[in-house]
């Protein structure tokens, strides 16, 4: 028998448990002996609960239990989860996470402590919630040399661009029925601005590259700046606008060397057109997109969130972890720091909105550009580039009037 806890009893613990209490038979198969949960950890007590005679509020209880083998860390945030997370790997216990914070800031010190103790840290459920794509990354796609992620990482902010598309309504509108449906929380920064979505890719480039990633150098812009006329716009050019998370390589382009690659890291809205793989991902959906020197393009897509989909890849984890005991499954993320290039590096096309009574200055400043009708009869729209962000940037400084521009993938 492989006794596990689980710490933090909420949304995601408490579908572990479930899943585990529904799928029995098929876990213990996988794992090739029984899976049980002896301990749930969390401050409060959860009376009538089928569970509530497991539940505790000491963490030193599951540390200094012998018979635990893995933990399931799904409280969230830094800490307690960064110090209990040390303490279990220290003690030779594995942990499986849904923890995104927590690996993005502490991931190789994580991996490093588990596989001095011949255990193992897995986190699989830390980027798109049940869909699998750390495994895929660190099994599947060994032999590939991974050049491009770029994902759809957050199911909240695709809902809401979803809606703004469908219903034509603006941003505060649709993000008062995310909430209400559950979707987002009351404060949704975390999602809006991007940076559930920018921790995300910092895991994932980080396994893409073998070095660590810090999710402070990326670029992140968030949607709250996109509007119902912006969608206007994307459907005129047969596009729609999404959020995505970027992880990509790309030459050096070194005039001496001229050799070696960088990384370019970004989370932004982007407009995308039918071609795009993502095009088609809508609702609270999410879609990772690999492109690997070998195979070419691979895509994995499911529900990027939820009790459910989320409690699952904690599982598989866990069925991993049991296959496992006393040996360490092997995940390369060094503790170097890569080297971010600049977001003013990144060369791209860009869609602009400026103000009608500036449209004379667009050719003497950007040269020749595809004008898009206008929406309104007070603005003039365009399409321009390819050009650097640090070009763009300078150019745009001419304009006296507010300048909307987004990004075309």
């Amino acid at each position: 028998m492989i006794q596990i806890a689980v710490i933090g009893y909420g949304t995601v613990g408490s579908g572990v448990v479930e899943v585990i209490g529904k799928n029995t038979q098929e876990i213990n198969k996988k794992a090739a002996e029984e899976v049980y949960v002896k301990y749930i950890l969390d401050l409060r007590d959860f009376p009538g609960d089928p569970y509530e005679d497991r539940v505790v509020h000491d963490i030193d209880i599951l540390l200094n239990d012998p018979e635990i083998k893995i933990i399931c860390e799904t409280m969230g945030g830094i800490r307690p989860a960064y110090d209990f997370t040390k303490q279990a790997l220290s003690r030779g216990i594995s942990v499986c996470t849904s923890n995104k914070e927590l690996v993005a800031s502490h991931g190789p010190e994580l991996l490093r402590i588990a596989r001095e103790h011949n255990c193992n840290y897995l986190f699989e459920a830390s980027v798109g919630g049940g869909i699998p794509i750390i495994r895929p990354l660190n099994y599947s796609l060994t032999a590939e040399k991974i050049d491009s992620i770029v994902g759809i990482l957050n199911g909240t902010t695709n809902f809401i661009l979803s809606k703004m598309e469908t219903d034509g309504a603006d941003f505060g509108t649709v993000l008062k029925e995310a909430q209400e449906k559950g979707y987002a929380e009351r404060n949704p920064e975390a999602d809006v601005e991007g940076y559930d979505a920018c921790r995300k890719i910092a895991i994932l480039s980080s396994l893409m590259t073998g070095k660590n990633v810090r999710f402070e150098d990326i670029y992140t812009e968030g949607i709250t700046g996109i509007t119902a006329a912006d969608f206007k716009y994307a459907a005129a050019m047969g596009m729609t606008i999404k959020l995505l998370a970027i992880g990509t390589m790309v030459p050096d382009a070194d005039p001496v060397s001229k050799e070696g690659e960088k990384l370019y890291a970004c989370v932004a809205p982007f407009m995308i057109d039918q071609n795009h793989p993502l095009y088609f991902v809508h609702d609270v959906f999410n879609a990772v997109y690999v492109h690997g020197n070998m195979l070419g393009d691979s895509m994995y897509y499911g529900r990027g969130a939820g009790k459910l989909p989320t409690a699952s890849a904690v599982v598989a984890d866990v069925v991993d972890c049991a296959r496992h005991i006393g040996k360490t499954i092997m995940c390369f993320w060094d503790s170097e720091n890569m080297e971010v290039a600049p977001m003013d590096d990144r060369v791209g096309r860009f869609f602009v909105r400026v103000a009608a009574a500036e449209a004379g200055q667009v050719k003497s400043l950007f040269g020749s550009v595809t004008e898009v009708e206008a929406m309104e009869d007070s603005e003039f729209a365009f399409i321009c580039g390819p050009l650097s962000e640090a070009e763009f940037a300078t150019k745009v400084e001419a304009f006296t009037q507010p300048v909307k521009r987004i990004r075309l993938a």
